[in-house]
């Protein structure tokens, strides 16, 4: 098939799909799984979103994410390895349970997405930590999509993909004794490696131990969790394509805060020149495991995300390629391998402003972005406020976006990247009332 025809059956869909949105009512329901869930003044799941629930990417063996998850689920080969749980879960599920503040951030609907008021897409493999615990599971690990409203570019997303793991100890003489022989054991084996640490006491007044716990046996336990990590990090790094095998990897812990964990931990790896920031890690807080229903325990937990890591190992420049059906990305990937990506095409950037007053009730920046992405897709590849501006006089305030339309795959021509511009503009006045300048 020539390139002109390919141009033109792919200009024809976009009209199709533009006049088919501006006649577009708004459903009472969304579609999920295959089951139909009714909407409310909360709702704000997109058609964009809707269609990428039960994917699940991860799940197959030779896409990056696949690849990924098999090797930390090799790694921690004894662990019960859990896939395939809904997305769908309560905002009690998602938050409370974990001990989320009232006021948190998160709960906003300006960055969670909810089918209602009742249930919300999971933004955290987190969610459910509650559940597993309660299957009195000693140790696990769970991969799930998640979801979470934000901003677009080439790093973020509002579907990618979690790896949470988590290890359960009496909290009496035979914990300690686990604690104490695997601690030994982890050691061993890290002091044998090409490894270089740089740690963190365990425990400090800004990091503290839960008062629920003898500090000495939660001391064992955040050495246990920062020794099983470290381990990870060789396994997943070390040696990789890029690194230099003479060197030794450098791993480097830093005190954190997470509402689920304390003490907390966020870990960095030292991987081709540059620090960067892999996961977040800590004890989990004593609530979750009183809630599950597991007495007398004390455990730790990790979550990461697997397309930050994916991106790093196979050289992925652009997050939206995990979504693509095109053979020249897929066919690049084995399963069981780490290989570097190799880009195929290179499409030149089509840049579009749309400048207006804000509405009396304001206009999210996440708002905006689910706005292009629900119309463009992932022919998006970022979105900037390039100004903001207040007028001294009448006190209202304007915005300006420049939207950069570039396709993974071909050359988006700037007749195909105004018609979907157009239908941003109209649907951004039509939705939220602006004005534009």
């Amino acid at each position: 098939m020539s390139a002109t025809l390919c141009r033109t059956r792919f200009s024809r869909h976009i009209l199709r799909v533009v006049q088919t949105r501006r006649c577009y009512s708004t459903p009472a329901t969304v579609s999920l799984l295959g089951q139909q869930y009714p909407k409310d003044k909360v709702s704000n799941v997109t058609s964009a979103i809707a269609d990428k629930v039960g994917r699940n990417l991860y799940m197959n063996p030779s896409h990056p994410l696949g690849i990924l998850q098999t090797l930390i689920s090799s790694h921690y080969h004894d662990f019960n390895s859990m896939t395939g749980l809904s997305p769908i879960v309560t905002p009690a599920k998602n938050f409370d349970d974990l001990g989320f503040p009232a006021d948190h951030p998160g709960r906003a609907a300006t960055d969670s997405y909810y089918i209602n008021r009742d249930l919300m897409l999971r933004t955290h493999t987190s969610a459910h930590e509650v559940e597993v615990f309660a299957r009195r599971e000693r140790q696990w690990l769970l991969s799930a999509d998640v979801y979470r409203r934000d901003e677009i570019d080439a790093s973020h997303y509002p579907v990618f993909h979690q790896m949470e793991g988590a290890r359960v100890f009496p909290m009496d003489a035979s914990g300690r004794a686990e604690l104490e022989a695997d601690n030994a054991r982890l050691s061993h084996h890290l002091a044998r490696a090409n490894i270089v640490i740089e740690d963190v006491p365990h425990i400090t007044p800004a990091n503290p131990a839960q008062a629920a716990h003898d500090p000495v046996l939660a001391e064992l336990v955040a050495r246990n969790l920062k020794l099983s990590l470290n381990s990870l990090m060789l396994t997943l790094f070390a040696g990789r394509a890029g690194a230099d095998a003479a060197e030794p990897l450098r791993v480097r812990w830093i005190e954190a805060y997470f509402p689920f964990t304390t003490p907390s931990y966020e870990v960095e790896v030292f991987f081709r020149g540059k620090w960067l920031e892999i996961l977040g890690c800590g004890v989990v807080q004593q609530l979750t495991l009183d809630r599950a229903q597991v007495p007398n325990s004390i455990s730790w937990a990790f979550g990461l995300g697997l397309e930050r890591i994916a991106m790093i190992l196979f050289s992925i420049p652009d997050i939206r390629l995990f979504w693509s059906q095109d053979p020249r990305f897929l066919s690049q990937f084995t399963a069981g391998q780490i290989s570097t990506f190799k880009p195929y095409s290179k499409y030149p950037a089509c840049y579009k402003d749309v400048s207006f007053w804000l509405p009396d009730t304001g206009l999210h920046d996440n708002d905006f972005c689910d706005l292009v992405r629900d119309l463009a897709g992932d022919l998006v590849q970022d979105v900037v406020l390039i100004d903001s501006f207040t007028h001294p006089k009448t006190n209202r305030s304007s915005k300006c976006y420049r939207v950069n339309y570039c396709s993974m795959d071909r050359s988006l021509s700037n007749e195909e990247a105004n018609t979907i511009h157009e239908q941003v503009i109209s649907t951004l006045k039509d939705k939220f009332g602006v004005e534009i300048r």
